[in-house]
């Protein structure tokens, strides 16, 4: 496809190999995010982008941004993703309470998340490099895993990875003291870290290099044992044992006072020090935390744990053609109308008044056949940055 095909509009943002532009397909009229990488004549394509590249041309889910298209020029490589207003650093900035979300949020964008994170590791395939900046929101509430850059693909037999991966203020204790042999328990720290923050709205550890990052999860998790150490050790060779400073287990509750004892429990589980006790994603999508808004949901509603309305949007629409599509009536926007749903995902008492035995049921149907959350078709969005 040529590049003639897509109108550049404003620069959204400058990484370290990539610029990302904002554009528009001229066959669609569907707004993207072009993402440019400058080829250097000696050095060809970047490794960076050939991952990027092929992993995500075969991830096909709601919560990872899309690659529609790739460009290749002599001089440039121009990726095609769906468009997303923001990432999840500046939603918390603009609408979060310093930084900190609502609970109904944390859980929406949380489960989102780990949705993601579990079909890349059901494809075997590891991000590493989670975090609020990678993560995307578009208008409807939804968020996508992108950034894809230091994502590698894993499998049989057991590959040895770099430990200089993850963004330091989440990257797993195991990684910090040398671990080559991690697997998706790397990525599932980094999720209990997103968590943390976007209840808090501050980030749980930041260190400024790796042994003050080690030092800020021993002071909140506490110094494991010798044994465990020594397990740990043994799980991967490549972890040379230092003596460590004795701290003892923090109060998470006194860190967090705003979670609940379910998102508490949750947050203990996902950030285990040893990384063979830390749940998985798959797991974790079936925690209480999730299923406990589900479960007391009326008449028998067959929605997806953890399923709830989007999170209000104030984005300026991008032009008048989209403003009109928002003002048709919300049965031709969403599978589900929105008033069946009350603020913390459950369904309205009087909802079900109007509707009979046969909609329900057809309902329930087109909910589990489209593996939707809140009844929201799935749509555009976007990649920012790039490395």
């Amino acid at each position: 496809m040529s590049q003639t095909n897509y109108v550049q509009l404003e620069k959204l943002g400058e990484g370290t190999y990539a610029t990302v532009f904002k554009g528009r397909s001229r066959t669609t009229n569907e707004i993207v995010a072009l993402k440019e990488i400058n080829l250097d004549a000696e050095e060809g394509t970047p490794s960076t982008a050939i991952r990027e590249i092929s992993l995500m041309k075969e991830l096909k889910h709601v919560n990872i941004v899309r690659l529609h298209d790739v460009i290749h020029t002599e001089t440039k490589l121009i990726l095609i993703f769906e468009f997303c207003e923001q990432d999840l650093k500046k939603y918390m900035d603009q609408h979060g309470d310093r930084g900190a979300l609502d609970p109904a949020t944390v859980r929406s964008f949380m489960f989102q998340l780990l949705k993601g994170t579990n079909f890349c590791h059901e494809n075997q395939v590891l991000h590493r490099d989670l975090k609020p900046q990678n993560l995307l929101i578009n208008r409807k509430g939804e968020l996508k895993l992108g950034d894809f850059g230091l994502a590698r693909a894993f499998g049989v037999p057991v590959n040895t990875f770099s430990n200089e991966v993850v963004t330091l203020w989440y990257r797993a204790p195991d990684v910090l003291l040398g671990s080559r042999t991690y697997s998706t328990s790397i990525d599932v720290w980094s999720c209990g870290c997103i968590f943390a923050e976007m209840i808090s709205g501050v980030p749980l550890f930041r260190g400024k290099d790796t042994q003050d990052q080690l030092l800020h999860i021993l002071r909140i998790l506490g110094t494991p044992s010798e044994q465990l150490l020594h397990k740990m050790m043994k799980d991967s060779p490549e972890i040379t044992f230092k003596p460590l400073p004795r701290y003892p287990r923090a109060d998470m509750s006194l860190q967090l006072p705003k979670a609940s004892p379910a998102a508490l429990d949750l947050l203990e589980r996902l950030l285990k020090f040893d990384p063979a006790e830390r749940i998985s994603a798959v797991d974790a999508l079936s925690h209480p935390y999730f299923t406990e808004t589900a479960n007391d949901m009326p008449y028998g509603m067959n929605i997806p744990p953890g399923s709830m309305p989007p999170p209000n949007f104030n984005f300026p629409h991008p032009n008048r053609h989209q403003q009109q599509q928002r003002t048709q009536p919300p049965q031709q926007q969403y599978s589900i109308p929105p008033p069946m749903f009350a603020q913390q995902g459950h369904m309205h008492p009087q909802a079900h008044a109007h509707m009979t035995q046969a909609q329900m049921q057809a309902m329930q149907q087109q909910v589990q056949q489209q593996n939707m959350y809140n009844g929201v078709p799935y749509q555009q969005q976007q990649q920012y940055g790039g490395r």
